[in-house]
């Protein structure tokens, strides 16, 4: 079974017993319900489970219960169920609510009935539940699922929890890594940017090392992405998006990676695809990376909305779309040919799995840089290089040295081991692992009172 960090948030939510559901969302094949199953099982707790698609009769059940109470729906449940339900102990688990959203504001109901507890799992979940006028605040707990980032890669390959130590530490630390463990893991990540992280293709990959294989199982997952445009929306809306996600990778490989409008359509409105865009990233599919007029913090409010690029959710994904040549290209140890767009989203992708909303700065004074983040109340400028000039980074220069923005660190992400230079700190590529969010804690505020303000 692969090692999936998330298993850890939804065994807590099962130890804890809080009277809350857990709703476990993200996109297509990050492996949901074959790890929601697997917690259930290996703290064998009762459970029943529910699929939307395969039980319509559960769907119906709720339709025509609604406007009656919490009991009839379990009364309703138990009939339906293949095993008993037995009072406080057994979990429901409904799956793929995306064809039934309104559970999302019944499921209140149901936890204040208090019988049973509720795990509540589907894709396209930001999506669909925006459309719900009454998300119930304080019901539920969510978290989401990635594709396997790269420390869970490594994990599934055999790397162990001390060596994992061993490379922290020296990321803490900021020393190199002895160069033979170095080269190994470097190979281990160019097999990570060809089989990325979706569960099947990373399961594939670990038991038979086919490349072909892993080609085969991300052309099965792309078409059912297309699939999911067709099912959930107008046929008008979903030709935009399917067009949109297709463009992705030759938007990627052009020069300044960022998302071309006129590529899409020559008399493009954004008015007429904003949402479109919106609907891609809500339901996971799509990384929007956006533009910033200034490298400070709040980067937020200094985004612009029209401008952003857009990277796939999973690196692999995005190699087969490339072809086989691109990939023997990274097999011969040639990381020029597409590598640039494939390091950015391996980059965006693992930023985005690590909980940041990365952005990236372009102005015509001082050059571009690829991703700005928050992280221990900065901003903190990184640059993604995949070849051997990593450290010819002139627009990265341009910015510590303006005394505007106060930058006091930065980093280079590249092929090469770690090195600091002054506040430039040059780390391997695969480091990115290591880049999360700050746990700073807000002090507490002093004690104090009102009472004597004289009007």
């Amino acid at each position: 079974m692969l090692f999936r960090k998330r298993s850890e948030d939804i065994k807590k939510w099962i130890n804890e017993k809080e009277k809350t559901a857990l709703l476990v969302s993200g996109a297509r094949q990050t492996g949901k319900t074959f790890l929601i199953r697997e917690c259930l099982k290996e703290l064998k707790v009762s459970y029943v489970e529910f699929n939307f698609i395969e039980r319509p009769d559960v769907v119906r059940l709720f339709s025509e219960s609604k406007d009656l109470g919490a009991k009839d729906i379990l009364v309703g449940l138990s009939f339906l169920s293949d095993k008993p339900m037995k009072e406080g102990e057994t979990i429901i688990f409904f799956d793929e609510i995306q064809e039934y959203k309104e559970i999302a504001t019944l499921i209140k109901f149901l936890v204040d009935e208090g019988s049973f507890r509720y795990i509540l799992s589907g894709s396209l979940l930001g999506v669909e539940l925006k459309g719900i006028r009454s998300t119930p605040v304080g019901y539920m707990k969510a978290i989401q699922m990635f594709p396997l980032d790269l420390e869970e890669f490594y994990m599934a390959m055999g790397l162990t929890k001390q060596a994992f130590e061993l490379l922290r530490s020296s990321y803490n630390e900021a020393r190199a890594i002895p160069e033979a463990i170095h080269n190994r893991l470097m190979r281990g990540f160019m097999n990570y940017m060809i089989v990325g992280g979706m569960p099947q293709a990373v399961q594939s990959f670990v038991d038979d090392s086919d490349y072909s294989k892993v080609m085969d199982i991300h052309n099965a997952i792309i078409p059912g992405y297309g699939n999911d445009f067709s099912k959930y929306e107008t046929e008008n809306r979903k030709l935009k998006l399917r067009k949109i996600y297709d463009l992705i990778p030759a938007e990627l490989a052009a020069k300044n990676k960022r998302y071309v409008f006129n590529n899409l359509d020559r008399n493009f409105r954004p008015e007429n695809y904003e949402s479109s865009f919106e609907w891609l990233v809500s339901s996971g599919v799509a990384i929007a990376v956006y533009n910033i007029t200034e490298p400070k913090i709040p980067l937020m409010l200094n985004s612009k909305s029209n401008l952003f690029k857009l990277f796939m959710s999973d690196v692999g994904l995005l190699t087969t779309r490339y072809g086989k040549a691109t990939i023997k290209s990274i097999l011969d140890g040639n990381t020029t040919l597409n590598c640039g767009a494939m390091y950015e989203n391996f980059v965006a992708q693992e930023l985005n799995s690590h909980g940041f909303s990365p952005y990236y700065f372009n102005s015509k004074k001082q050059g571009e840089v690829d991703f700005v983040i928050e992280e221990n109340l900065q901003a903190v400028p990184i640059e993604v290089k995949s070849g051997k000039d990593y450290q010819i980074h002139s627009a990265l220069n341009n910015i510590l040295s303006d005394r505007n923005y106060g930058i006091k660190k930065a980093i280079v992400l590249c092929n090469d081991n770690l090195k600091v230079n002054g506040p430039v700190t040059y780390l391997p590529i695969y480091m990115t692992m290591f880049i999360k969010k700050d746990d700073e804690v807000l002090p507490k505020a002093e004690k104090t009172t009102l009472r004597d303000i004289q009007v």
